[in-house]
C-alpha cells in the first residue's frame, strides 16, 4: 500500500509561451540543463489579456514543467533568458503529493537521487 499523501519537494511550474519551434527548443533545452524533470507542452490554450493597454486575444501553448524546490530559480532563470515575451507567465504551484515512484523519477532525472523517501 502507498505511503499517504504530504508535502513533497517537487514542484509543478506553468509557463505559457507560443506556438512553434522556439518553444519545443526552450522545453527541450529545461530538460538537457537538468532544470526540469520534464515539460509537457499542451496545445489548444487560447490566452484573452491585457497588454500595454489593449486586450489581446492570441494563441499559446502551455508549458506544464516538473521540478524541484532547489531547481525554481535556475528554471525562471533559464525561461526568462530564452523565452521570446518581455514578460513571460511563470507560475510556480506547490504539490501536496503524488505518486511516490514518479516523484523519486523527478529526482533522479534530476540528480537528487538522495532525497528519496523524503516526502
Amino acid at each position: 500500500m502507498e505511503k499517504e499523501i504530504r508535502k513533497t519537494d517537487v514542484k509543478i511550474v506553468l509557463v505559457t509561451a507560443p506556438e512553434g519551434d522556439s518553444t519545443v527548443e526552450l522545453a527541450k533545452r529545461l530538460v538537457e540543463v537538468r532544470k526540469a524533470a520534464c515539460v509537457n507542452i499542451i496545445p489548444g490554450v487560447r490566452s484573452i489579456y491585457s497588454w500595454e493597454g489593449e486586450v489581446c486575444d492570441d494563441k499559446e501553448v502551455l508549458l506544464v514543467i516538473k521540478t524541484l524546490s532547489g531547481e525554481v530559480e535556475g528554471l525562471k532563470n533559464e525561461v526568462l533568458e530564452h523565452h521570446p515575451y518581455d514578460v513571460p507567465e511563470f507560475l510556480v504551484l506547490p504539490l501536496v503529493g503524488g505518486h511516490h515512484p514518479y516523484l523519486d523519477w523527478v529526482r533522479g532525472a534530476l540528480g537528487e537521487e538522495e532525497k528519496k523517501g523524503r516526502d
